[in-house]
């Protein structure tokens, strides 16, 4: 599935999140497209998918609520959302900051995502 609307990257993300679908998590970002966490950038689609990798294994599940979306007119739009990734009794919860950009088939994917937690610059989801 793909977003046609860039608020729409959020529900396909959160639901390839909880079904721990990492080919789908990594085809809501472009090529060349950065995941910044507090462990480093991830670069790239092969990058993106090995630090979902990591942050899946711990399993869990996330809750995530769209807070604002900021759209130009020349094909981008900057998105900010409320998280909280739950693994057994513990519950992470940050901030997102994410770029979209709508690309050639009228399609939105991710080139930056910035998940970070309060009072850290960036962190994993």
């Amino acid at each position: 599935m793909a977003a046609h609307k860039p608020q729409e990257i959020h529900a396909l993300f959160l639901d390839a999140f909880n079904r721990r679908d990492i080919d789908a998590l990594v085809a809501l970002y472009e090529d060349g497209a950065v995941l910044a966490t507090g462990s480093g950038n991830s670069v790239g689609r092969e990058s993106i998918g090995e630090a979902y990798q990591r942050l899946l294994a711990g399993g869990g599940r996330m809750e995530l609520e769209t807070r604002a979306v900021l759209e130009s007119g020349d094909g981008l739009a900057v998105l900010h959302a409320s998280w909280t990734h739950y693994r057994s009794e513990n519950a992470r919860r940050g901030l997102s900051t994410e770029v979209v950009r709508r690309q050639s088939d009228g399609t939105w994917r991710f080139v930056i995502d910035e998940p970070r937690t309060p009072g850290n610059r960036s962190s994993d989801k």
